[in-house]
């Protein structure tokens, strides 16, 4: 038998599934909780894995669990109530939450859980699902030094890159600082697609000079190759979820009691598109929006200038 930790894992999709692989690998027991989707959950039994129907009984056998769930909402759901993983927990439990969430949740359910013995790590993934099937992912970790050291072998099965950023809360306020960023970039580049294409040029003209210049980058990479170059699956990330984390940057400007008027700007693409129906769609997209607000079909555009 293992004398490693007992890891839980709840949120085995997109990401998850690579991340729960991985510390398979690394030679853990692993419990994971499945959900509607069944594919990850059948391919981690098949690796070695065990399911448990709830948190709370997940919580009661694991010493370490890995959440990666969409918001803030979910996360405390299954922190709390009856078959949550409070209701489970032994004392010195550690929870390691990856999702991208909203800060002021984090240090609240972390004191909630301190109170019980249990400890909060927020550590939340740069990168993308390729990284999380290779075990590169990047960790932005909030957490007591004490409970960085316990929690940091684990992380380093499924992840590259590994900072620690400070305490608990810190994680995830980093996190939204760089999706912030990012999804800023996405709604520059699509806005600037539309200008480009109404005015005369081709997409595939700006993807060809910006790329090797000062201004390309790995998601300016991502994003083109998805909405110029013809592969929709090069940057999965649902605009439902960059709605969600500019609202949480927005939240976390009030906190600090800064403004925040781009990102003002940038939710106001996101929420629109989420509210015509695209939510589900990945981020890029939003440039084919944005250019259907302008008056031309993008797709057809780069379909054009690849037959001219």
């Amino acid at each position: 038998m293992s004398d490693k930790r007992v890891i839980g894992f709840i949120g085995v999709g997109l990401m998850g599934h690579g991340m729960a692989k991985n510390i398979l690998k690394g030679g853990y027991p692993l419990v994971i909780k499945g959900n509607r989707n069944r594919v990850p959950v059948e391919s981690l039994l098949g690796m070695g894995a065990t399911e448990v129907q709830t948190a709370r009984e997940m919580a009661q056998q694991c010493d370490i669990i890995h959440l990666c769930l969409s918001n803030s909402p979910q996360v405390e759901a299954m922190m709390r109530g009856p078959d949550g993983i409070l209701a489970g927990a032994r004392e010195g439990l550690i929870v390691v939450d990856t999702t991208t969430a909203d800060p002021t949740s984090t240090m609240a359910l972390a004191e909630e859980m301190a109170a019980k013995g249990v400890h909060m790590v927020d550590a939340p993934l740069g990168r993308t699902p390729k990284e999380a099937e290779s075990g590169t992912l990047d960790a932005m970790v909030g957490a007591s030094d004490e409970a960085f050291e316990k929690v940091k072998p684990v992380i380093e099965c499924w992840s590259g890159s590994i900072k620690h950023i400070g305490p608990v809360g810190s994680g995830h306020k980093m996190k939204l600082i760089m999706n912030f960023m990012s999804m800023s970039y996405a709604s520059i580049y699509a806005e600037a697609l539309s200008v480009a294409v109404k005015s005369g040029l081709t997409p595939q003209s700006v993807r060809d000079v910006m790329a090797p210049s000062r201004m390309g980058c790995g998601f300016f990479d991502t994003f083109f190759s998805a909405a110029v170059g013809g592969d929709p699956n090069a940057h999965k990330f649902a605009i439902a979820n960059a709605a969600k984390d500019v609202r949480y940057v927005a939240s976390m400007a009030t906190a600090a009691g800064v403004m925040n008027p781009i990102g003002a700007a940038v939710r106001n693409y996101f929420d629109q598109a989420v509210a015509t129906g695209k939510g589900g769609d990945f981020v890029p997209t939003i440039a084919n929006h944005i250019a259907g607000l302008n008056g031309f079909d993008l797709p057809a555009a780069v379909r054009k200038a690849n037959e001219s």
